[in-house]
């Protein structure tokens, strides 16, 4: 025992020992330096107080303490002046102010009234289609033979349509996303005209059953194909560096393997929610004011699939911004659990207002376009535009990857987005983008091709539903389709704010770059067109909005290119 006792306490000792090695490799050299220099003074401090205390132990007549005693209140200093030269040395200079860096884990609730607001109407959509599912059963329990018959029809010839055109516009939904994940270049033509022809077989098809109501749906349809076909020849210079763009942009998609989730989540929710409805639908047929109701229930559907879009939206934006401006690889899970909490208010106040804004800016540029010199049509044409335009910066859909990565309201996001934009010379980049126009012709071909296999069903088995149903299909195919369509536009968002934001990011290369030195040079800028078709020559590039003397002619041509710049400019048409 006696003899096992000193080697428990060499053990302890090297424990001890080696304790104090590690702490002093954490705290480094410095640390032991600055440890040694205080050991040292206090050594020297000690020193000092035992030759105080022996000089105070002094007979008070000795001559020794006479002197100390005499010295220590001629000389003594005040005790501010006493403290100053010691805070001064013991006092370490200020470090410099480091710039702010934007906190990526904000946990406040953004636009907290929008999400009051959605959860209520949330709460009353719910309540209204428990209800009228409860007159549709009431209705065929105990209401007239008339009135049960009804029902009957429209349960056997209504509610299977709507049901199919659900489940396919799911599956169209991720065949169209995963192939332009895999084929974006191919995919981009793809869809810009197979939705033409699409639109236009749909509004064809209506048209020959030869009854008025689907007379006036397949006009309808046909008159979206000719803008449709209108619009592919417009924007086909643009084609090419949007589908670079894409490109780049779907490349961190493989960091996340899951990042589909929170999409198939979605869809199966608006599956059950759509299936809820249309049953509430029928039953609102045994309810006062049917037409209002029904027009409700449309408007509710609208916002709810818009906010489970911008869900997605929203979670898709946070891992691919983390990754652009961080480099981290963040949990999908955890992005949904967030953009379905703390930004689902900036979700539902971007649903209710960003479709309408950007509408309304598409027709005051139209209008714009069409400026002539009718000062009595167009006169409004620039101030609707200028307004539009200070409408769209305060709220546009670029604001979610901002909301997504900061955690900020709304409108703050839209604004300080678009001043991104404007610092980096990006505007006319963003606003020629045409990514989001791709995705609304997704979810229209989606719709026209549920419309097409619909209507021919229905017409097959219920001519008086065929109108009905193709209007309700080609909506349903349309709303779904634009879910599973955020992932592919959220990317291409993160790849303009994230650049905007840290254009010198060694992710991102010179595509963005190149386009601006293009669009400063004027060489990607495609040449305008005179009244008659011919092409306007110029010694100098022509780059914005005017109008140009037509020699041949004798009239002014006006010709737009992207640009707002007033003038004139000399040239002449030649063939």
């Amino acid at each position: 025992m006696g003899a096992g006792e000193p080697v428990v306490v060499e053990k302890e000792n090297e424990t001890v020992v080696g304790a104090k090695k590690e702490e002093d490799l954490e705290k480094g050299e410095v640390g032991v330096e600055e440890e040694r220099k205080v050991q040292n003074n206090d050594v020297v401090d000690d020193h000092e107080e035992s030759h105080l205390a022996g000089f105070h132990r002094l007979n008070p007549t000795n001559p020794l303490r006479i002197v100390i005693n005499s010295s220590t209140r001629v000389a003594t200093p005040s005790a501010a002046q006493s403290q100053r030269p010691h805070t001064q040395t013991r006092s370490t200079p200020t470090p410099l102010q480091q710039p702010e860096v934007a906190n990526l884990n904000s946990r406040k609730y953004t636009n907290k009234i929008s999400l009051i607001l959605f959860v209520l109407h949330m709460f009353i959509a719910v309540a209204l289609v428990c209800f009228l599912v409860f007159k549709g059963v009431q209705g065929l329990i105990q209401d007239s033979e008339s009135t049960k018959r009804k029902e009957k029809d429209v349960l056997k010839y209504f509610l299977p349509q709507v049901e199919a055109s659900s489940f396919m516009s799911i599956i169209l939904a991720f065949i169209w996303q995963g192939a332009i994940r895999k084929w974006p270049t191919l995919m981009l033509h793809f869809i810009l005209w197979f939705t033409f022809v699409m639109s236009l077989a749909a509004g064809i098809l209506l048209i020959c059953f030869q009854k008025p109501a689907t007379d006036g749906v397949g006009v309808c349809f046909i008159a979206f194909a000719i803008g449709n076909g209108l619009y592919g020849c417009w924007v086909s210079h643009r084609i090419k560096f949007c589908c670079k763009v894409l490109s780049l942009s779907l490349q961190p998609v493989s960091t996340f393997p899951d990042l589909n989730k929170p999409t198939y989540h979605v869809l199966g929710a608006g599956f059950l929610w759509i299936s809820l409805w249309i049953l509430a639908v029928i039953g609102a047929l045994n309810f006062y004011f049917p037409p209002l109701t029904i027009i409700l229930l449309v408007l509710s559907l609208q916002w709810t699939t818009e906010v489970m879009r911008n869900v997605v939206n929203i979670t898709v934006s946070r891992a691919i911004a983390l990754y652009y401006l961080r480099g981290m690889q963040s949990s999908t899970q955890f992005c949904f659990l967030r953009a379905l909490t703390r930004n689902l208010g900036s979700a539902c106040l971007g649903s209710l207002f960003v479709p309408a804004i950007e509408a309304l800016r598409i027709v005051a540029r139209g209008l714009n376009l069409l400026e002539g010199e009718d000062e009595f049509m167009f006169c409004c044409a620039r101030c609707c535009l200028r307004v539009m335009d200070s409408v769209f910066r305060n709220g546009n859909g670029w604001a979610y990857v901002q909301i997504a990565a900061y955690g900020k309201g709304f409108v703050k996001a839209s604004r300080d987005t678009w001043a991104l934009f404007e610092k980096e010379d990006m505007v006319s980049i963003v606003d020629s983008d045409i990514t989001s126009s791709i995705c609304f012709l997704t979810g229209v071909c989606s719709g026209s091709i549920c419309v097409i296999v619909v209507a021919a069903w229905t017409h097959k088995v219920h001519q008086s539903f065929t109108a009905t149903l193709s209007l309700l299909t080609f909506l349903i195919g349309y709303l779904l389709t634009r879910i599973a369509m955020a992932v592919p536009h959220a990317c291409v968002s993160c790849y303009y704010v994230c650049y905007a934001e840290k254009p010198d990011n060694r992710l991102f290369d010179k595509t963005i770059k190149d386009r601006q030195a293009l669009l400063k040079t004027g060489r990607d800028v495609m040449r305008p067109f005179c009244a008659k078709g011919l092409k306007i020559w110029s010694e100098k590039p022509i780059l914005g909005d005017g109008f140009v003397e037509n020699d041949l002619v004798g009239t002014k041509s006006h010709y737009w290119n992207g640009r707002n710049v007033e003038g004139y400019q000399d040239g002449h048409c030649r063939k």
